[in-house]
């Protein structure tokens, strides 16, 4: 990956995203070692992390890892997700953060140089162009390697560069944590 180590650089992570494309590639994320790998690349100024909660919940499986992130050099934006039941009478639940991290990235910009994008949702390609028309260099983080690829191909092709999760996972990847079968 093409990072110069004069620039100034911002993590943008679609955690939703992130946590899909990692189970697909068969990994956890070590998110102490993430910023431990590109605080060595550049000036890493800030690390955005983005997702959604369902507030009702007595306990969230996500909230150890939100509290985690909020505690150790992570900035961590979050919103209540929405819940609905679906015309089969499916319960569902909405928790789209993609202007949330698409308005902080436009706001953020003139303090970074180098945007580094964790998420393949092709609803991202018009921010990256736009950052890119402001000047700013972007890389895109996610996975081809997968049987059905995770990156839109419009974002990947719009991107400046492109990170597979699968590369990365060799620095900042652990072997995900299998729960023993219940009997």
């Amino acid at each position: 990956m093409a990072i110069d180590p004069r620039e100034k650089i911002a993590l943008f992570i679609d955690g939703a995203n992130l946590y899909a494309t990692s189970k697909a590639v068969g990994i956890d994320i070590d998110y102490r070692k993430l910023l431990t790998e590109f605080s060595a690349k550049a000036y890493l100024l800030r690390a955005n992390y983005y997702t959604a909660l369902v507030e009702d919940q007595e306990y969230s499986s996500i909230r150890p890892l939100i509290d985690w992130l909020d505690y150790n050099g992570y900035t961590v934006v979050t919103k209540p997700a929405k819940e609905f039941t679906d015309a089969l009478g499916r319960r569902k639940i909405k928790g789209n953060m993609d202007i949330e991290l698409t308005v902080d990235a436009l706001e953020q910009s003139p303090y970074y140089d180098h945007l580094i994008l964790f998420s393949g949702d092709g609803d991202f390609t018009a921010l990256v162009a736009a950052l890119q028309r402001k000047g700013k260099r972007v890389t895109v983080v996610s996975t081809l390697a997968t049987s059905t690829p995770m990156i839109s191909d419009d974002l990947r092709r719009q991107a400046d560069f492109f990170l597979d999760v699968a590369e990365l996972a060799r620095t900042v990847g652990r072997p995900q944590v299998q729960k023993p079968a219940e009997a």
